[in-house]
C-alpha cells in the first residue's frame, strides 16, 4: 500500500463556504497562479501519487462556517479522485487543518488520540523547562497533530500527522528582535517535537505500528540556531538512538551529509530574488515497520527524474503548492 504526506499552501482559499471547489481563472493565493491552475495541479499530482491515503498539511478549514471534510471530500468527486474519504482530528484556529483523505475501498480509519501523564492528549497542554530556569512553560499545538488508526487488511498503523510550529520571524520589527523571535519559536518547536516523542514512545511500548508524517518546519542543519540547542526537533522524533528509533532515510542522508541533502519544498526569498529549496516533510516509521519492504520517494519537479520528465506532472507540482509530496510503500 501507498502512504503519502502533501502540504498543500493555501488549500483552504480555493473553496467557498460550501466547501465547493473554486475551479475559476480569479488568482489563487499562490503567486501568479490562478485557481483553476492550481486546483487541476493539486489533482494531478494526487491522481499521480496514486496513494491509498494521504495525510493532507495545510488541509481546508472546519469552523463555524466552513466544514473541511465536506470540502476535501467534494474535490474529490470534483475531479474523479479514488480517495473519496476525509477524515479530521481536533479543529485548529489557523485555517490549515491536518486531515487525511483516503480510499475507504482500501482502507478504513478512525481518529484515535492518545495520551497519558508523561505526553497529554495534542488538543491539551504539556509542560516543559524551555529556558533552563527552573520555571516550566506551558507548550501548545496551534495545529494539533493528527493521531488517526488506519486498518489495512489485518493490520493497523497508526499515523501522526504533524504540522509544527514555524521558526521564522514573523512580525520582526529588526535584526535583533527576529533574532529573538527565531529563538523563542525553536525553543517552542522542539518543546512540540519532544511531546512528540513521548507519543511516539508510548506507541511503540504498545507494540504499535507508527508512523509519523508531516511538516516539521525543521530538520538537521537547517538554520545556525540549530548550533544553540544541539539537536533539530526531526532528530528528537527520530530517537537519537536512545530507545526505539523511527527511520526516516532522507532524515538519515540529511544527518551523514547535510550539504547533499534531498529536498522537499521550494521557496521564493524576495530580497535575495532567488529559490531556497529545504528538507521540510517526512515520513518516519517505527521499527517493526522496516521488515515490510519500505520504499520512500520524494515527488520533487526537479530532482526526482520521473517527475522531471513528465511535463505535465512537473508543472503541476509547481502550481500545485510549494511543498511537494513524499510517499511510502509498505508490503502489507
Amino acid at each position: 500500500m501507498r502512504i503519502a504526506t502533501y502540504n498543500v499552501e493555501w488549500f483552504n482559499a480555493l473553496f467557498d463556504d460550501d466547501g465547493q471547489v473554486l475551479d475559476n481563472d480569479t488568482w489563487s493565493a499562490r503567486w501568479d497562479v490562478t485557481k483553476a491552475a492550481q486546483v487541476a495541479g493539486i489533482a494531478r499530482v494526487l491522481r499521480a501519487l496514486d496513494a491509498d491515503a494521504v495525510m493532507i498539511i495545510e488541509a481546508p478549514d472546519t469552523s463555524r462556517h466552513r466544514d473541511g471534510i465536506v470540502a476535501l471530500e467534494n474535490f474529490a468527486a470534483h475531479f474523479g479522485l479514488r480517495t473519496t474519504k476525509a477524515l479530521m482530528g481536533f479543529r485548529n484556529d489557523t485555517q490549515q487543518e491536518i486531515s487525511l483523505l483516503y480510499d475507504p475501498q482500501v482502507v478504513g480509519a478512525s481518529h484515535a488520540p492518545g495520551g497519558d501523564d508523561h505526553a497529554p492528549p495534542f488538543d491539551e497542554s504539556f509542560k516543559i523547562d524551555l529556558d533552563v530556569d527552573t520555571k516550566a512553560e506551558t507548550i501548545t499545538w496551534s495545529k494539533p497533530p493528527l493521531e488517526a488508526a488506519l486498518h489495512v487488511n489485518d493490520t493497523t498503523l497508526h499515523l501522526i500527522g504533524v504540522h509544527a510550529k514555524s521558526k521564522a520571524p514573523h512580525g520582526a520589527k529588526d535584526e535583533k528582535d527576529a533574532m529573538r523571535i527565531s529563538i523563542e519559536n525553536r525553543r517552542k518547536q522542539l518543546a512540540q517535537c519532544i511531546w512528540l516523542r513521548k507519543r511516539v514512545e508510548a506507541r511503540i511500548a504498545a507494540d504499535e505500528n507508527v508512523i509519523v508524517l508531516g511538516d516539521f518546519n525543521d530538520g538537521p542543519g537547517l538554520d545556525e540556531y540549530e548550533k544553540l540547542f544541539g539537536r533539530s526537533g526531526v532528530e528528537i522524533v527520530l530517537g537519537e538512538d536512545k530507545g526505539p528509533c523511527m527511520f526516516d532515510p532522507h532524515a538519515a542522508t540529511a544527518l551523514a551529509n547535510r550539504f547533499a541533502a534531498p529536498t522537499t519544498s521550494r521557496f521564493w526569498l524576495a530580497r535575495q530574488k532567488r529559490f531556497l529549496q529545504a528538507l521540510l516533510d517526512y515520513v518516519m516509521v517505527s521499527p517493526g515497520l522496516m521488515s515490510k519492504r519500505p520504499a520512500w520517494r520524494i515527488w520533487h519537479p526537479f530532482e526526482d527524474p520521473l517527475c522531471f520528465s513528465d511535463k505535465d506532472l512537473h508543472q503541476a507540482l509547481l502550481d500545485a503548492s510549494d511543498h511537494f509530496p513524499v510517499t511510502l510503500d509498505l508490503a502489507l
